[in-house]
């Protein structure tokens, strides 16, 4: 290492005038591509007179530690530049780098000298440490190709410099902490050289900055520190805490990262490897993809066009969608129909909730929309409260795994003509089309049922609807209870007494916690050509349990003990399954009979018991009920025991315990979790709640679960999503304003148990929500090329409307830079 003498007799910036007036700002700017110039041009900026290489450095890779400062040097100067040096000398001979270190500002007006580092690296501590014409050199440098990596107090340089601001990404706020303290740091990006190694969860001590402004979405951001895990002060900056991002910037390369705070910060083995990966790419060592989450980089466009007046030429009421391998969307309408067009909600009439549940296929290439047909569903009998609305209908969509040769459909739907008007009850069923490619039609005369159940219809709401597949060719169904929690105050749905003609429709016990009911479930069956289908083995139970007599289970059964789950999705990488359903209706939690509302997410990798209505979120029970008066309490649900004793029980009274789930909120926030008594009941008192999940909220909420996205790097699509986000989970809500609109990672290690996600980050940028965005997401895909495919239900209820449409998210942010012509040693990037 050359270590230059200090110099401090540098020629002070003359911006008095300038401070004084207002002229300069210490702004968060924004920007993207590497050429780009998105800040204001400062009022003294100087011309570039430099004269440097392009890119700067070279195969004799050298990195420049600047580590100035305007008062005293940090005592964490020589211990960084320790750690800089030795990372240099050490690893893969291909990775390693020379360091000098120099504190004389002249450097950035030396061509000669400058054009010869590969990085730049700030170990500064705050204040104005450049003149004009030193920061100007500095600009010309990154206008060349270099690269530059700040650590900690250098997001305090320079701090009259708008360009410098925007180097660096952000500004902190005056009243960040100034004590060390442990804290956990959240790795989101798992593919940057400078995060790829390190744990999801970092648990490590520093002194952590508050920010003025977020820059998460105007920089990649690759780190966030999680601040419930310390104590951030009045400027904290909530669930959303960048520590260390990185992004193209004005023709260079930038990083920088928080952390460093502490002298011992630079012996920790993992923030070394985390400095290593930062150097490597500002360097050009390696190639990084920091465009990933810059906004700007993703554009939403709605591909189809408000239906023509008393049609539904373009879309119905949107329902759910699948994309087949030639890139055309299917998209299904439940059965709403023209808002113009009355329902029928008198039992009595034949054509009471009849309605057309109908298929539009979106082709790409052509960019139109054909009607490739339409089922007569019993789905159009809203609105209205419990006992007049329905969500049934045309409720879900998927193709089979042999779909481009076989043109196979499958669609999950209350056909009209099965209902019992007389005892309200309808019978869903799975269906088996053939499609004509050729005519984009299906053909109904093709119908091969697989499988039907009976529900009860008196009584909205909660069809469920969603279907997938996995690797091994087993279909999954989703399907929903189908009862109302208004007759226990929005509590668990466990009233046994009211009933229509001797069904109740308020008692979910009679279904979701029923092992001999298809309610309320996720069903795995194994489809086969004849249109018949097999069980695979591995499911819930067999069917032919003997337990309590036998002939109590339903050997279909996969997942039990969920409300309505619309949307699920299988990460075809793992077999894990996704799903998302609906809670009850109750505002707050109750001291008295449990939790508040909890809309829930699950990942789920075997066959189990997911709670409702015994219990909710993570193991958190709800309160038995008496008879013959239901308004009495008897005791609480036992999560690790539970027992059906419901009246309307043909079950199994001992059902398999309840796993936890993974995501759960309520109005009052995400995760939301109670101090325990010694038997394990949570206090359910808001002023003890804990929010284990911070970045969600609800209110009004309906969880639209989404999928896992997987980079596929021989896709020569240029609308795909990038690396970034490959085995990062999609979860959502119908709703866009505090509601969850997220990509989140699980740890391998806890997922499918009840472990929490290690990091989430909002999509509300990017999927863009508001009235003329997607506010009301109702399902949302990849298709093979990589773009996501979003579905907006709307602006009303039971219907379509001008703003039911069907968009495509693509993915504008180009590769991984630095290009490969501009590595410094290209064996390196092999």
């Amino acid at each position: 290492m050359q270590r230059t003498p200090h110099h401090r007799s540098r020629t002070r910036r003359g911006l008095a005038a300038a401070v004084a007036t207002g002229a300069l700002t210490a702004s968060l700017l924004g920007g993207n591509a590497a050429s780009a110039r998105p800040y204001p041009e400062p009022a003294d900026r100087l011309p570039t007179t430099l004269s440097l290489p392009s890119p700067p450095g070279g195969a004799n890779v050298k990195v420049l530690v600047f580590h100035a400062s305007a008062g005293d040097e940090s005592p964490t100067v020589d211990a960084g530049i320790a750690a800089i040096e030795k990372i240099g000398l050490s690893g893969p001979e291909a990775g390693r780098f020379k360091t000098v270190a120099s504190d004389d500002a002249g450097v950035f007006t030396n061509a000669k000298r400058l054009g010869t580092f590969n990085a730049v690296v700030f170990l500064t501590g705050g204040g104005d440490v450049l003149d004009p014409e030193q920061e100007a050199g500095l600009e010309a440098y990154m206008e060349a190709g270099g690269g530059f990596l700040g650590i900690h107090d250098a997001a305090r340089t320079e701090p009259y410099s708008d360009w410098f601001t925007g180097l660096v990404g952000a500004r902190p706020a005056a009243n960040s902490p100034t004590t060390a303290q442990r804290a956990t740091v959240e790795i989101g990006d798992r593919s940057h050289p400078a995060t790829k190694n390190l744990p999801l969860e970092w648990k490590r001590p520093d002194k952590w900055l508050n920010w003025t402004k977020n820059p998460s979405g105007n920089v990649h951001t690759v780190a966030r520190v999680r601040e419930l895990t310390y104590k951030p002060g009045a400027s904290a900056n909530g669930w959303d805490h960048p520590v260390s991002w990185c992004r193209d910037y004005d023709g260079g390369r930038s990083f920088y990262t928080a952390m460093g705070g502490t002298v011992d910060s630079f012996a920790e083995t993992d923030f070394r490897d985390h400095l290593r990966g930062a150097l490597s790419w500002t360097t050009r060592l390696s190639q990084a993809d920091c465009t990933a989450t810059i906004n700007a980089n993703y554009k939403a466009e709605r591909v189809t066009q408000p239906n023509q007046p008393g049609q539904n030429d373009q879309i119905g009421e949107p329902h759910g969608l699948v994309t087949a391998a030639d890139g055309r969307v299917f998209y299904i309408g439940r059965g709403g129909a023209d808002s113009s067009v009355p329902v029928v909600t008198d039992w009595k009439d034949p054509n009471i909730g009849k309605g057309l549940g109908e298929i539009h296929v979106y082709d790409p290439k052509t960019k139109k929309v054909t009607l490739a047909g339409a089922l007569t569903v019993f789905g159009n009998k809203g609105g209205g409260d419990e006992l007049v609305k329905v969500e049934e209908g045309l409720l879900g969509i998927e193709l089979d795994p042999d779909f481009a040769s076989n043109g196979w459909v499958y669609l999950h739907y209350t056909p009209h003509a099965k209902i019992d008007r007389d005892k309200q009850m309808a019978v869903r069923q799975v269906s088996r089309f053939t499609f004509d490619p050729a005519t984009n039609k299906l053909d109904l005369a093709s119908e091969k049922v697989l499988l039907n159940w009976p529900v009860q219809i008196h009584s909205c709401c909660h069809a469920g609807g969603g279907m997938a597949w996995d690797s091994k060719g087993n279909l999954y169904i989703a399907t929903g209870d189908n009862n109302s929690s208004g007759f226990s105050d929005g509590y668990s749905g466990n009233n046994p007494q009211p009933n229509y003609k001797g069904v109740s429709f308020a008692d979910a016990r009679r279904t979701a916690g029923n092992t001999n009911n298809l309610n309320g479930k996720i069903l795995r069956i194994h489809p086969e050509d004849n249109g018949t289908y097999t069980l695979p083995e591995g499911n819930l139970f067999t069917g032919k349990e003997p337990d309590e007599g036998g002939g109590k289970t339903r050997g279909e059964i996969y997942v039990m003990g969920v409300r309505n789950p619309a949307r699920i999705s299988i990460d075809k990488s793992t077999d894990t399954l996704y799903a998302g359903w609906v809670g009850p209706d109750a505002g707050e939690p109750s001291t008295t009979w449990g939790p508040a509302k909890y809309d829930t997410f699950a990942a789920i990798t075997k066959p189990g018991n997911h709670g409702w209505p015994y219990c909710m979120g993570n193991k958190q029970p709800y309160r038995d009920r008496n008879l013959p008066d239901p308004s009495k309490p008897l005791g609480w649900y036992d999560c690790d025991a539970p027992k059906n004793e419901s009246p309307n029980n043909d079950g199994l009274v001992k059902l398999p315990p309840v796993t936890s789930n993974t995501i759960w909120y309520s109005p009052q926030g995400g995760g939301v979790d109670y101090p325990r008594d010694a038997d394990g009941v949570p206090s359910y008192r808001i002023e003890e709640q804990k929010l284990l999940l911070p970045w969600l909220k609800g209110g009004g909420q309906a969880t639209m679960n989404g999928p896992v996205y997987r980079y596929d790097a021989a896709s020569t699509s240029a609308d795909k999503w990038p690396a970034y986000w490959d085995g990062k989970w999609f979860v959502g809500d119908f709703y866009d304003a505090d509601q969850p609109r997220h990509a989140v990672l699980t740890d391998p290690k806890t997922v499918g148990k009840g472990g929490l996600p290690t990091h989430a980050e909002s999509l509300k940028k990017i999927i863009p929500v508001g009235a003329d965005g997607i506010r009301n997401l109702m399902d949302w895909k990849f298709a093979p090329d990589g773009s996501l495919y979003v579905l907006d239900y709307g602006r009303g209820f039971f219907t379509s409307d001008s703003k039911s449409a069907l968009w495509r998210v693509t993915y504008k942010g180009g590769g991984p830079t630095p290009a490969a012509a501009d590595l410094a040693r290209k064996a390196a990037a092999q």
